[in-house]
């Protein structure tokens, strides 16, 4: 089973500005309930976009202009609070692919490689610029390149930074741990069988 490589991105922008989002704000808590992830792309800031009867609020998660986006565009530490899986998940099946952030809560952005989305980091003024940019023209095409990492916005290119091991895992296709461990089962296997607590254990 092979993993896919991810070299690089290319889409539409969305921004939302703010910094200390936190992950209840990016998945409210009372859907951590389900048992899969297979829903999660309805919640992404799910009581920020939709009134209590269900009405939508004017949220850029609810312009039809931005249903297509795949690159997110936000602030400073953003992914902050619970460590919950959910809220990348849920930001993945929406159809963001990348995150360009100040600066991401470490789990956070953990969690985002381990889904193979990137989540990478610029200066404040960059992101800003890119902001900018992205909500005067839904259409300007952001690329993301982790090869060299660098990101292009419009006719302008701007330097990117993420850790060097989510960077490697990405370009490499190995961030996918599950798939990486079922292709070596064998091997996994074997190790299994040598180590003492995993046999003969008595109580």
């Amino acid at each position: 089973m092979s993993v896919k490589k991810i070299t690089s991105l290319r889409g539409t922008g969305i921004s939302i500005r703010g910094n200390d989002i936190d992950t209840d704000r990016i998945i409210p808590a009372r859907y951590l309930k389900e048992i899969t992830f297979s829903k999660m792309g309805e919640y992404p800031f799910f009581d920020e976009r939709f009134q209590e009867d269900g009405t939508e609020k004017d949220h850029p998660f609810n312009k039809k202009e931005r249903k297509d986006a795949s690159i997110l565009v936000v602030n400073d530490n953003f992914g902050c609070g619970s460590s919950r899986e959910h809220a990348p998940q849920a930001l993945f099946r929406w159809g963001i692919k990348a995150v360009l952030a100040e600066s991401l809560a470490e789990i956070f952005a953990g969690n985002c490689t381990m889904i193979g989305m990137a989540a990478v980091t610029l200066s404040p003024g960059d992101i800003k610029e890119i902001q900018t940019a992205v909500e005067s023209d839904s259409q300007v095409e952001i690329k993301l390149n982790l090869e060299n990492m660098t990101v292009e916005c419009g006719e302008k290119s701007y330097k990117a930074m993420m850790p060097e091991s989510g960077r490697q895992a990405l370009i490499e296709g190995t961030w996918d741990s599950t798939s990486l461990l079922r292709s070596r089962l064998d091997l996994a296997k074997k190790t299994a069988s040598s180590l003492p607590y995993m046999n003969h254990f008595e109580s």
